[in-house]
């Protein structure tokens, strides 16, 4: 069989079970490779940036850039793995076999989870930071972090694992020809899974950040109110766990955009791969690992630094690990 009715071409024309190639206009396809070829360039790029930076420099090894490091983890994953193989599967058919969409419908879920595990464990960051300052330190160690990242991602890997083991399993076992990578989600399982995964993280950070935003607003004014010296140092701590506060909360602003348009579409309990409106929602989704990277040089000086002396090699140079980004020195 080597051809379709109605002028329809096959995905694999020596095949009579092959799925048919969608109508496609060639010139605009083109662009579209190229445009989400940039974005997941890109997001590997900057997210390497910030892992390196962060990695590096001793300096940088606080409580919170260990959790914007393991979200940049993240990020990068999304721009490496999930992102190429989107663009392979935009013309229509998948061509990778039947464990590769398994392993792309497991693989996918672990980094969403783990995504938004990380942003929780920010706003937990940020919420305690904010409003126990003299308790941080005692509560959020380096150790505790360590601990926490981990639990996030093995969690992430186990109940991901739990839901997704059936297309594991049996790969092909939505799918109507050969060419088809399809992953379907019933609508009870798919509601418990989005009021887990979407529904109860987002209302903790919420819940967390509306709180960070009363106290550090009330800190503000206290601050306009000091005049002594004496407390100088101490309002310039808050000022900074404030803005350090208001970065991340636009990090979570941005996820929340990109987020939330995958995961309402999903409660439906429609089909996840083949549908066009939520093939745009995943990419949307995928494109806020390339954003997050943006926030953090517009926000952190620190990051910019720290890209500088990486684009000139300078890390390269002896005794580097130790040395604060934002030593002008250096």
């Amino acid at each position: 069989m080597m051809g379709a009715p109605n002028g329809e071409e096959l995905c694999f024309p020596e095949l009579n079970n092959s799925c048919r190639k969608p109508l496609q206009h060639h010139a605009e396809n083109t662009l579209l490779y190229i445009l989400l070829s940039c974005i997941s360039l890109l997001t590997v790029i900057f997210n390497l940036l910030v892992i390196i930076s962060v990695s590096h420099f001793r300096q940088l090894h606080t409580p919170t850039n260990l959790f914007l490091l393991s979200l940049a983890v993240s990020d990068f994953l999304v721009g490496l793995l999930l992102m190429p193989i989107r663009i392979i599967q935009t013309g229509g058919c998948w061509v990778l076999g039947d464990f590769m969409c398994g392993m792309l419908t497991y693989t996918s879920f672990i980094i969403t989870s783990a995504s938004v595990g990380n942003i929780v464990l920010i706003s937990v960051d940020r919420y305690v930071a904010i409003c126990d300052p003299l308790s941080y330190p005692i509560k959020v160690t380096p150790r505790r972090v360590q601990v926490s990242i981990i639990l996030c991602w093995g969690s992430s890997m186990f109940y991901n694992g739990l839901m997704v083991k059936e297309s594991i399993k049996y790969p092909d076992k939505y799918n109507s020809c050969y060419g088809e990578c399809v992953f379907f989600i019933d609508l009870l399982p798919g509601t418990f899974d989005v009021m887990l995964t979407f529904i109860g993280p987002i209302t903790v950070i919420i819940v967390l950040y509306m709180r960070v935003f009363v106290v550090a607003v009330s800190q503000a004014r206290a601050m306009r109110s000091q005049t002594a010296a004496c407390n100088q140092q101490g309002s310039t701590a808050k000022k900074s766990e404030r803005k350090a506060a208001t970065a991340l909360g636009v990090v979570v602003i941005v996820f929340l955009s990109c987020f939330c348009p995958y995961f309402c579409y999903s409660l439906i309990g429609e089909n996840i791969e083949t549908d066009a409106e939520t093939y745009f929602g995943i990419w949307l989704l995928y494109i806020n690992s390339c954003i997050n990277p943006i926030i953090y040089a517009l926000f952190y000086p620190w990051f910019r630094k720290s890209v500088k002396l990486i684009l000139t090699l300078q890390i390269l140079k002896p005794n580097t690990r130790d040395s604060n980004p934002l030593d002008r020195n250096i």
